[in-house]
């Protein structure tokens, strides 16, 4: 992840879908446009919809990392909407 300046990081394993998006797109309507949001997120379900759903509302993802614990990170940049 040091490739990208991260701005603002949301923690989203202590919630269920379809909380997960909720709350990665709260944290992403907060932040200006080109800055980077890093989001953990659980395996399965926040994996499968949560990427997916950012980059319909029309962002930037520049990567999605297994953490290797059951976890991943999905960093985005948030575009003019």
């Amino acid at each position: 992840m040091g490739e990208y300046l991260i701005d603002e990081t949301v923690d989203i394993t202590d919630v269920v879908c379809p909380v997960t998006f909720v709350k990665a797109k709260v944290a992403l309507e907060e932040l200006e446009e080109g800055q980077i949001l890093s989001i953990r997120m659980n395996d399965g379900e926040p994996v499968q919809n949560v990427p997916r759903s950012v980059k319909e509302e029309g962002h930037q993802i520049l990567k999605l990392t297994d953490n290797g614990d059951g976890t991943y990170n999905l960093i985005v940049r948030k575009t003019a909407g």
